[in-house]
């Protein structure tokens, strides 16, 4: 079972999105929050998988209040998906290196909110389905410039190869298609990269691909 926790200060909100993860066999809500700081404590005491968390809440922003959940030690399991209301909101790869699993867009299609629920479990979701690889080197470009790739020298070259599919926003399956490899081949090179670099999850994995050089703004390949 997959517990998730609403934070939102809009109760509308959290109510259509209570109901739709309800219906759902395998996910339950285990708890909601309104503002930040509740959905820090509510973290803290009931462990959910996943926190579907505002990126802008009163008392304690979503920005903030993620970095202080996956900064703490005990919640290295809980992934952070990102609620925003407009797909080009400047805080989103701000909320990726802040060490948020993805985000999604509040007006997501039911069906794409519960399968993300689910992918970013597996650790295998970045970001909304709506959302373009555009968008992902749309808020690279604003990232700081790349340091020195000194972090990659112990990658394979196809782990590399493999980081970089990743950076530009390819799945597993579709990096399977580019290497012509099994999708269980291209998930173990994507799993070993992160272990290797001591990213928590992809989402981290493709900040690193930007940041180290290893992808720029525009390769989208």
């Amino acid at each position: 079972m997959i517990r998730v926790l609403l934070a939102d200060d809009q109760s509308l909100v959290r109510a259509g999105f209570r109901a739709l993860l309800d219906a759902q066999a395998d996910i339950e809500v285990a708890g909601e929050a309104a503002d930040g700081e509740e959905a820090l404590r509510k973290v803290r005491e009931l462990r959910p998988d996943v926190v579907l968390l505002d990126i802008r809440m009163p008392v304690l922003d979503g920005l903030a209040a993620t970095r202080r959940i996956t900064d703490e030690q005990g919640l290295e399991d809980v992934k952070v998906v990102m609620l925003t209301t407009f797909e080009l909101d400047e805080y989103v790869f701000e909320a990726i290196r802040s060490g948020a699993s993805g985000f999604l867009v509040k007006d997501t299609e039911p069906e794409e909110l519960v399968r993300a629920v689910r992918a970013v479990v597996e650790g295998d979701a970045l970001l909304s389905p709506g959302v373009t690889r555009r968008l992902i080197s749309e808020f690279a470009a604003r990232s700081k410039e790349p340091a020195a790739a000194t972090s990659l020298a112990e990658l394979t070259e196809r782990e590399r190869e493999v980081m970089a599919l990743v950076g530009i926003g390819l799945t597993n399956d579709e990096i399977a298609r580019r290497l012509v490899v099994s999708p269980l081949t291209a998930k173990t090179h994507v799993s070993r990269t992160m272990v290797k670099l001591g990213a928590r999850d992809r989402a981290q994995l493709v900040v690193l691909a930007y940041e180290s050089g290893l992808v720029r703004p525009g390769w989208l390949g």
